[in-house]
């Protein structure tokens, strides 16, 4: 079986169906097992589907400013 770290160096290549049979298998067996990684691969699916729907357009310098003063400050 997987360790999590292995899983989390293929989570790239099993999303883009790069795996070969066994380690599709054992990356599908980890997953069913662990709850951590479960949450990490749906994290990373989510984050492939919303990356997925920016608008190709760049953002304007005005609204990039004011998120990047946002972030920047974020913890405070």
């Amino acid at each position: 079986m997987l360790t999590c770290q292995e899983l989390t160096e293929l989570v790239t290549d099993y999303l883009e169906g790069r795996l070969s049979l066994w380690d599709r298998v054992r990356f599908r067996l980890h997953v069913g097992m662990c709850r951590h990684c479960r949450a990490f691969l749906h994290d990373r699916k989510l984050a492939i589907e919303t990356l997925g729907k920016l608008p190709a357009d760049p953002i304007p310098p005005v609204v990039r400013d004011e998120l990047l003063e946002k972030f920047r400050g974020w913890k405070r």
